[in-house]
């Protein structure tokens, strides 16, 4: 048996959203036990994000005003993607996306603000999660491969979390 088929993700917790039209910001906070500058490595080298990511770019996202192509899983077409903000290893902005990185004793809490949907966002949060702990593994030396689309939404713990993170969201 491998982690990854032990792995089951823990309940819906460390999420809010802002509601505002039709997109809504969806805010997630994890504490990580690795430190600022090793989970900033992970959000931005383009090997790192293969692992964890819903997504991939061509190019690092470290250096503001960098212009990468972003694609996420399971769609086709990439979308050029400006970095707005890389404050190393505290802040990075990209599109609609936003993480923040502030030390924690010997770890990191991890925010990522995501404008998504509304229609999808416990669709997102419940993505987001189980990325979030692909990640987890991944920077503790146990990777279990990324999880991420359509096979995401096949995985045992998927439906569970949307459908938690919807109640909490009351959509």
């Amino acid at each position: 048996m491998t982690i990854r088929d032990l792995y089951t993700p823990g309940p819906a917790n460390g999420a809010q959203v802002r509601k505002g039209g039709e997109k809504w910001t969806l805010i997630l906070v994890r504490e990580l036990r690795h430190s600022p500058e090793k989970v900033w490595q992970a959000l931005t080298d383009p090997a790192h994000l293969r692992e964890w990511a819903p997504f991939e770019v061509d190019g690092s996202l470290g250096t503001v005003g960098t212009t990468v192509n972003l694609t996420w899983v399971g769609t086709p077409t990439p979308l050029e993607t400006k970095v707005t903000r890389a404050d190393a290893p505290k802040l990075l902005e990209y599109n609609d996306t936003r993480w923040e990185l502030e030390p924690l004793g010997n770890g990191t809490r991890l925010t990522l603000w995501h404008n998504i949907d509304r229609r999808f966002i416990s669709w997102g949060a419940a993505g987001w999660h189980i990325s979030f702990d692909v990640l987890d593994h991944l920077l503790s030396g146990t990777p279990m491969g990324r999880i991420v689309g359509a096979e995401a939404m096949k995985f045992s713990g998927w439906q569970r979390l949307r459908d938690e993170y919807a109640k909490q969201f009351g959509n």
